[in-house]
């Protein structure tokens, strides 16, 4: 596809995309379009699917390029990340990221590295029960999603201990997504499973889409802004 055509199947999603801001994407390195002998830029479905993900990222989670582009990284690695349905490298098929086709599991040596903790820091979470390693002791896609959040927490002055709450909170939400997730998977028949876990990364996404706002709402009022 063209830039134009890739346009005009964005903006009945959205309806603000214009040119400017797909080239602005591919100079921050989010999106690489292939380049046709003549010069022009040439999208593939993939691509497309790239934009939408970063788009919807930016429109309704209020995420930052920086965190858009840590996220599209760990997708290219095949790693699994909460709310994702769509995107994958950008010159490979599109797939459905949800249905946990790839599996990761990484050592404690590997989360410290990929999250750019330090071995105590590893270990306060653990002690807080942010991270929970498998029988094996390695971590999954969410414990490593756990960990480089809270690396960056780590740089404003949040430690682990300051953290219980929101695994106290995370508990609490489960209890009540169950009761939703849990019926899906027993009673939905050969693709239960598949729309459990689909189910589970939308509830997801909207309790995170929940609590950011709710966040956002509490310290401006505080600030008064």
């Amino acid at each position: 596809m063209s830039i134009g055509e890739v346009l005009s199947r964005l903006r009945p999603q959205f309806p603000d995309v214009t040119i400017s801001k797909l080239r602005f994407l591919e100079a921050e390195g989010l999106i690489e379009p292939h380049r046709a002998p003549s010069g022009y830029r040439k999208y593939s479905v993939a691509h497309l699917d790239r934009l939408r993900f970063i788009l919807s990222a930016q429109r309704d989670r209020y995420l930052p390029l920086r965190v858009i582009r840590e996220q599209l990284a760990a997708l290219d690695r095949g790693e699994r990340v909460v709310g994702v349905s769509v995107a994958q490298p950008s010159d490979g098929p599109a797939a459905d990221v949800s249905a946990g086709a790839v599996e990761v599991r990484v050592s404690r040596a590997e989360l410290t590295e990929r999250a750019g903790l330090d071995a105590e820091s590893v270990t306060a979470l653990i002690e807080y029960g942010l991270l929970v390693p498998g029988s094996d002791g390695s971590f999954d896609a969410e414990a490593l999603a756990v960990a480089r959040a809270a690396a960056q927490l780590a740089a404003y002055g949040i430690g682990a201990r300051h953290l219980r709450a929101s695994r106290a909170a995370a508990d609490r939400e489960v209890g009540l997504l169950e009761q939703i997730v849990t019926p899906i998977a027993r009673h939905g028949g050969p693709g239960g499973r598949a729309q459990a876990l689909e189910t589970v990364h939308e509830l997801a996404a909207l309790t995170a889409q929940l609590h950011a706002a709710l966040v956002r709402a509490g310290l401006r009022r505080g600030l008064g802004v």
